[in-house]
């Protein structure tokens, strides 16, 4: 007996060599520091500095991240505006896309040299009821990243490997980055609508990161596309990407009348990426008898507003969406895969954060930034 315990005890000596031996292979290229931008209260001062190399746990990949989309989300996680509390120190981002070069023992999934993608979605307790039904981003243990998991802002990021995304091997690791969020969060948007091909879709705010994505996933799914943004550069933007009518808020007299005119009563559905209150209220005013607005966009504070008889009479539905889970991720990676879908993107400098995030809140970006985190 005692020899049978030494034996086992010495076969579990060399597993553990073995392993020891296996993980110093897939680190031996990995620096122990990286740049990175970190802050360290919420609206402080975003430094761009050199950082510690997150470590992999057993059940998380550690990404080499070559690009990351930057998300007005990610704004709001440095200002700490929401109700849902940041950690601190906090290093940003969720949409980071790039090689696997470590992974934790128990990691089946993924392989050293495979592509792999950083979501909002980092990890999930996979036992509650919503994981259970394949709504892991409602699981109330749903770890994010960028907001309560160091997210792609930097060089190195770590994932669980169950909840990152399985990239092709080949693809463009710089216009893939916000499909990673802003694409599959707009897919998801629409297949909550529940539209059949050939009806009317309003997309609120379709020049922006979110909605430049939502009008060409709209226009692959068959559906009639609507545009409402401001200004004439935004119309042209949207109408190049597959928008049928373009409304600009900021001519329109009667945007309500303007838009239920254009699509001979209403769109059947309303997809509501922008982040203003107002505009939000107003799509329950012009969305189709029958019709379903789904609310995307996160403002501060912001409620909608519905008048309750015609709301009734009107027999529309107000659906929430968040973001997609692993299916929605796979569908909506396989769009831009065949080309269906394409990102429309400004790459810059990761130490150019700062500037980013200035213009953002000022309304100024049109499309998608993505950061190249190698400078």
């Amino acid at each position: 007996m005692l020899s049978q315990t030494i034996s086992i005890a010495k076969q579990s000596a060399f597993k553990g060599k073995l392993a020891f031996r296996s993980l110093a292979t897939q680190a031996t290229s990995i620096p122990k520091t990286q740049k990175g931008v970190i802050f360290y209260e919420n609206g402080g001062e975003l430094h761009y500095k050199d950082i510690p190399v997150p470590t992999p746990k057993a059940n998380e990949i550690l990404i080499n991240v070559k690009y990351s989309g930057v998300c007005h989300t990610d704004l709001h996680a440095w200002k700490g505006d929401w109700p849902l509390a940041t950690k601190l120190p906090l290093v940003g981002g969720h949409e980071g896309a790039g090689i696997v070069v470590a992974k934790g023992e128990n990691v089946t999934n993924f392989e050293i040299g495979d592509y792999a993608g950083i979501k909002w979605l980092n990890g999930s307790c996979m036992g509650c009821e919503y994981c259970q039904q394949g709504a892991e981003p409602n699981c109330p243990k749903a770890d994010l990243s960028g907001y309560t998991h160091d997210g792609s802002f930097q060089q190195y990021a770590t994932a669980d490997a169950i909840q990152a995304a399985q990239i092709p091997k080949g693809t463009d690791l710089a216009n893939v980055a916000p499909i990673l969020c802003a694409g599959i969060t707009v897919y998801k948007a629409l297949k909550t609508a529940e539209l059949r091909p050939g009806q009317w879709v309003a997309i609120s705010g379709a020049g922006g990161g979110l909605g430049s994505l939502a009008v060409q996933y709209a226009k692959a799914m068959g559906l009639r596309v609507l545009g409402i943004d401001g200004g004439a550069d935004k119309g042209a933007f949207v109408k190049d990407l597959g928008c049928e009518v373009y409304i600009d808020y900021t001519k329109s007299k009667d945007l309500v009348k303007d838009i239920q005119d254009a699509t001979n009563g209403g769109p059947h559905g309303v997809i509501n990426v922008s982040v203003s209150p107002a505009a939000i209220s107003q799509s329950c005013q012009y969305v189709r008898t029958l019709g379903k607005v789904v609310l995307v966009g996160l403002p501060a504070h912001a409620v909608c507003e519905s008048p309750v008889f015609e709301h009734v009479i009107k027999s529309i539905q107000i659906r929430g969406s968040y973001v997609g889970n692993r299916e929605d991720t796979n569908e909506a990676l396989d769009f831009f895969t065949r080309g269906l879908v394409k990102s429309p993107i400004k790459v810059v400098g990761l130490s150019e954060l700062p500037e980013i995030y200035e213009k953002m809140e000022k309304g100024q970006i049109l499309g998608r930034y993505v950061v190249d985190t190698s400078y």
